[in-house]
């Protein structure tokens, strides 16, 4: 690894830079009361409860997405189905997350709280998979070997704008069973076969050849609001899961958060993580994606600074390569073993690409301001968050503020003084 602390740069960072003010930005709210109880209620709906037989094994599909509560509506969910008779165990439905190995994935899961001793239900990981079926067009569909041996099969995921999909389907249950719990080989087929701009059209497709052959039960799909509050719970039967799916991501894109500024100089980002966002950081706020994806263009960005990694996202990096400028200490803190079973999966793999690396979070934006088209450092709009998932707060620099005031979502809450760096 070189040493960016003997860099030197042209000219110097020397430059003026604006102070940062802290930015309130509101959002509706939508914070369901009784999440146990909603998840309860809608496995116990009369159409869902007769499709659990007594004494059948039901296996429980979980994600690495950093669903909020997911603890909580996991153990709930195993509570509804014992309650209803069933033997419930949880696996990793996660694709090449976790480095692609069993024991990456069930450390993931961990991570979030999903354990036996805290959700109720063994967790059993394998990466092992069956070939089901395939697709009209000779497309394999594969399934974890352990949901396979079960007799019933129920997974649970966020429903919400894909970081790279643009379509009626997105990131959601219909998404979770052919790409998640089709593991490594399932998911790298559907990535090359496809590719991430077919999705689509695609994935509902193989949804719908899977839940042919496969004894799926159904899935609840969760839908957050602005505040990564859980705003909704519903369980979606094999019948109605693909229209249905597509009108809750519809609620989704609705409640979703945004930065309420539509153009942008530098926006810092303090940290990136796949339990954040399958791309690190979520194009859908941020306005940047992988080359050659179009769909997101608010806010306009020039220059993107990244500046750590997040603990539970364990070295994977994957969507680094989005950004201009990271520091030294996110690449020291990247395991490429898992970042590259990632984005290989993926066949996008710009998304490990390394940025141009400074030795400091300051020296990182202030090379981002410094290389600025058209704007002096002083004027710069640098906008700061913690990432893409907590934008109740924001930090705007001095050319922001009158924007700021006027606009009916955004309250200027402090007064501005330099950027802080600890």
């Amino acid at each position: 690894m070189f040493d960016t602390s003997t860099l030197k740069i042209a000219g110097g960072l020397a430059i003026p830079m604006p102070a940062m003010a802290r930015v309130r930005q509101t959002f509706d709210v939508h914070r369901l009361p009784d999440l146990p109880g909603a998840v309860r209620e809608q496995v116990l709906l009369p159409d869902i409860r007769r499709r659990i037989i007594p004494g059948a094994s039901i296996a429980v599909g979980v994600g690495s997405r950093g669903v909020a509560n997911l603890e909580e509506l996991v153990r709930a969910l195993v509570g509804a189905l014992k309650e209803a008779g069933a033997r419930p165990f949880v696996f990793p439905a996660m694709g090449s997350h976790g480095g692609a190995t069993a024991e990456g994935q069930t450390r993931v899961l961990a991570d979030y709280g999903v354990t036996e001793a805290r959700v109720g239900a063994p967790v059993r990981a394998t990466m092992d998979t069956v070939e089901i079926t395939r697709m009209p067009d000779g497309t394999v569909l594969h399934m974890d070997r352990l949901a396979h041996e079960a007799d019933g099969i129920v997974l649970i995921n966020r429903i919400k704008p894909h970081t790279t999909v643009r379509g009626p389907i997105q990131s959601g249950v219909i998404k979770m069973m052919v790409i998640g719990m089709g593991k490594i080989a399932g998911a790298s087929i559907m990535h090359t076969d496809h590719g991430m701009d077919r999705f689509a059209e695609v994935l509902p497709q193989a949804a719908a050849c899977l839940m042919e052959r496969i004894p799926f039960l159904f899935g609840i799909g969760v839908v957050e609001d602005a505040y990564d509050h859980t705003a909704h719970i519903e369980a979606l039967p094999p019948e109605t899961l693909l229209t249905r799916e597509a009108e809750l991501l519809t609620l989704a894109t609705a409640y979703m958060p945004r930065i309420c500024f539509d153009d942008i100089d530098v926006l810092v980002i303090d940290r990136i993580g796949k339990e954040i966002s399958g791309s690190g950081f979520d194009p859908n706020i941020a306005g940047r994606n992988s080359r050659g994806v179009t769909g997101f263009d608010r806010p306009r960005v020039q220059k993107v600074v990244v500046l750590d990694l997040t603990d539970q996202t364990h070295g994977n990096a994957t969507g680094v390569g989005m950004a201009d400028v990271i520091t030294r200490r996110l690449l020291n803190r990247v395991d490429f073993n898992s970042t590259y079973a990632n984005v290989i999966t993926s066949a996008y793999l710009d998304g490990a690409a390394i940025p141009l690396v400074m030795d400091t979070a300051e020296d990182a934006v202030r090379l981002a301001v410094k290389t600025l088209l058209r704007v002096k450092p002083e004027h710069a709009r640098i906008v700061r968050i913690a990432d893409t998932l907590s934008l109740a707060e924001i930090h705007a620099s001095e050319p922001l503020l009158a924007e700021a005031r006027r606009h009916p979502n955004l309250t200027v809450v402090s007064d501005p003084a330099p950027m802080r760096w600890g």
